[in-house]
């Protein structure tokens, strides 16, 4: 079983040639029939240029999400002859060449009635849910369960979009735009205001998860999505916090291997969004990466030389900038400065320690006094001046033998045996 192949040589259209021959044109099987002497030419230019633009210049793209089991789809194998067939039947009446974009595709039949809504997303920390400022452009699912969203009013650069089939009745409350309904479906996808996507129903019958597209990057925001469900399963087989360090810096340079290998930063913006939610476990991690990682500013460049002066390229400047303030914050201390915080603590707590003894030293003797009478600290108070006994009673009015007797108390009272002593012990 061949491929489809067509030469440059295809026949033009409106003319009548001499002589066909099999290597003119090849094609198995014939999906045309092929053109005769004085037949009948192919439809019109805008065919001819449709099938070269998908089977010469190769430039037809398929995704699928991680919920319908993503395999690498060739549009082109003799198997999918039916499919090539309805999307070729479909892209001929495209407004491809006149710079419109068409998104059409095919959900259930029992969403026949439904609304249908295509979004546009310019804040990437808006891609989790529906918001009623995205909107721009509402539809209708039809009998047969088919939708379309064209027009010539999106921007002429890639941007992030969402179609949201709404399973609510439009007589509900607003906000299951909030994503709140439990019937809604979406799907996020890249785009400009000249792609051609197809939303088929994959091959489980599920809508809304296989992009066929004219761009090759629509289906990328799948295919992180089916990455971040990997991911999951790594951490979930092993929950140790050995495993979940390893896990962060196999995941965190998988995912930024994958943005820039299709250098696409709608997808980089799209992973740095989830990277760096502050709800994720990987927050933590992405702000020790964000001050070692020369990747988040080479994105500020690709950036700026893809989307100058966008809203989301500035944003994205701005929260690393915070970012990385808050990572330095956080960050422990280099060792330098530990060692010198530790010396001042130490010098501190010596001479608190000292002071503390000093203060104790000097209210010695008070306490000493508080056990004694008020006669005995007057007596005291004069042995320290040096006084005699008969001094001493000569100045509180008593008799020798009185003083004597309190003296004979003191030296009980503060196990001292001598003046000497008794003078040692309240000058400490």
């Amino acid at each position: 079983m061949g491929l489809f192949k067509i030469t440059k040589a295809a026949i033009t259209p409106g003319t009548q040639p001499q002589r066909v021959n099999k290597n003119t044109i090849k094609i198995e099987p014939h999906p045309f029939p092929i053109t005769e002497r004085g037949g009948k030419s192919m439809a019109n230019k805008t065919l001819q240029k449709l099938i070269d633009l998908i089977l010469i210049d190769d430039t037809y793209w398929s995704s699928k999400s991680s919920f319908c089991y993503i395999k690498p789809l060739h549009l082109f194998r003799i198997g999918e002859q039916m499919r090539f067939l309805v999307l070729l039947l479909l892209l001929i009446n495209a407004p491809l060449l006149f710079g419109q974009y068409q998104f059409s595709g095919e959900v259930a039949q029992e969403n026949a009635g439904s609304s249908i809504y295509l979004s546009v997303i310019e804040d990437y920390r808006k891609s989790s849910r529906i918001y009623l400022d995205q909107i721009v452009q509402k539809s209708e699912v039809d009998s047969l369960g088919h939708f379309n969203f064209q027009g010539n009013n999106l921007n002429i650069a890639n941007r992030i979009y969402r179609i949201h089939l709404d399973g609510c009745s439009d007589n509900e409350s607003a906000n299951h735009f909030l994503g709140q309904c439990n019937n809604s479906k979406s799907v996020l996808f890249i785009a400009n205001n000249k792609d051609t996507l197809l939303f088929p129903t994959s091959f489980e019958d599920e809508a809304l998860c296989t992009i066929n597209s004219t761009n090759p990057n629509s289906g990328l925001l799948l295919e992180i999505e089916n990455l971040k469900n990997q991911m999951a399963y790594d951490f979930v087989d092993f929950p140790s916090e050995a495993s979940k360090k390893l896990n962060f810096k196999k995941w965190f340079r998988t995912l930024h291997d994958f943005g820039e290998e299709f250098n696409e930063p709608l997808a980089e913006l799209y992973i740095y969004d989830f990277l760096s939610d502050k709800r994720n476990e990987t927050f933590k991690y992405y702000l020790n990466d964000l001050s070692e990682n020369p990747y988040y500013q080479n994105l500020v460049e690709r950036l700026e030389n893809s989307y100058p002066n966008s809203d989301f390229t500035n944003q994205y400047v701005a929260e690393i900038t915070t970012d990385k303030e808050l990572a330095q914050f956080s960050k422990p201390k280099s060792s330098k400065w530990n060692r010198t915080l530790i010396a001042l603590l130490a010098v501190s707590i010596l001479g608190n320690v000292v002071f503390f003894l000093g203060k104790k030293r000097k209210n010695q003797p008070n306490a000493l006094l508080e056990k004694l009478t008020p006669q005995e600290q007057k007596i005291v108070h004069l042995i320290l001046e040096d006084k005699t006994n008969k001094e001493i009673a000569t100045e509180l009015f008593v008799s020798v033998s009185t003083v004597k007797t309190h003296i004979n108390n003191l030296y009980k009272k503060l196990d001292v045996s001598s003046r000497e002593e008794m003078l040692v012990r309240f000058k400490k």
